[in-house]
């Protein structure tokens, strides 16, 4: 099926300028990825020149396969990078960042599921860096305590688990691992754990859920004691991958925005190029 053509409010910039070229050369020489070029972020640009980018640790390869996500799927066979927790710091501390986000792929072949590189790469961050604030987007773990407990622990400023789509949508649209009700009880035993920490999560729009599908997610997410939501509008990566059903108006963003905020959600971030760490700092 061809891609759709893009809405004007969609039209991006390339990428250019030093800033950018610096923080693709240095993420190079530690050997990191971010999840802005794995997922093909059409922010790039923006926050690259700003120096600011969500680094992906656990590898490149992902063991599940949503039909949304650019992501390469195959099965890492175990293989972890040993030095991935320290050269992450050390990046973070060369950028001088005071506030950065950490995601990752999903870790099925692994006995923890990654939880404690994971959490080891917090901590890392911590010890170089003491005055950043750390906020993390963080696979299901299967719903295990004591793989979320590994990441609370570790003291993150904020934890993040997206839900990616409606109920409806969730088989369809996500690998068969995954799940609606799996996701919403991953954000509930965070707060349950650590009432404290800081919950968030996102979800697309233009999969074909319909409006009261959409109400129905913020309700949930609201059920679920989440502090913060973003929600961005789905383009498809490549002709691989799901195609987009409809594209949402800037203004239908805001009015989901309004919705979210009468319901009590604390902050929505909702437009048609958010994604989960998008000005993810500026909140605060």
């Amino acid at each position: 099926m061809p891609l759709q053509k893009k809405p004007d409010w969609l039209k991006i910039k390339l990428p250019y300028g030093n800033e950018f070229k610096d923080v693709f050369e240095t993420l190079k020489s530690y050997n990191l990825s971010t999840v802005c070029q794995e997922a093909r972020c059409p922010n790039i640009a923006e926050c690259w020149a700003k120096k600011s980018a969500t680094i992906m640790i656990l590898g490149k390869i992902c063991t599940r396969a949503c039909r949304f996500c650019a992501v390469t799927t195959g099965n890492p066979k175990g293989y972890i990078e040993p030095d991935e927790p320290k050269n992450v710091a050390e990046v973070i501390k060369k950028f001088g960042l005071k506030y950065v986000v950490i995601t990752s792929v999903n870790r099925d072949d692994l006995e923890d599921l990654g939880s404690t590189h994971y959490a080891r790469t917090v901590q890392a961050i911590k010890q170089k860096n003491p005055d950043i604030k750390i906020e993390v987007l963080i696979p299901d773990f299967n719903c295990k305590d004591e793989f979320l407990k590994k990441i609370i622990d570790a003291r993150p400023f904020i934890i993040g688990h997206n839900l990616e789509t409606v109920q409806r949508l969730t088989p369809y649209i996500r690998d068969r691992r995954c799940g609606y009700e799996k996701s919403l009880n991953v954000l509930r035993l965070v707060k349950e754990f650590e009432p404290k920490i800081l919950t968030k999560s996102g979800f697309m729009l233009g999969l074909g859920e319909g409006e009261k599908e959409i109400i129905e997610t913020l309700k949930d997410l609201k059920d679920a004691q989440v502090d913060i939501v973003t929600i961005g509008q789905y383009l498809q990566p490549t002709r691989r991958h799901i195609s987009v059903k409809r594209y949402y108006t800037p203004d239908e963003f805001n009015k989901f925005k309004k919705i979210g905020e009468e319901f009590g959600i604390r902050y929505i971030i909702s437009g048609p190029l958010v994604r989960s760490s998008y000005h993810a700092s500026e909140i605060f």
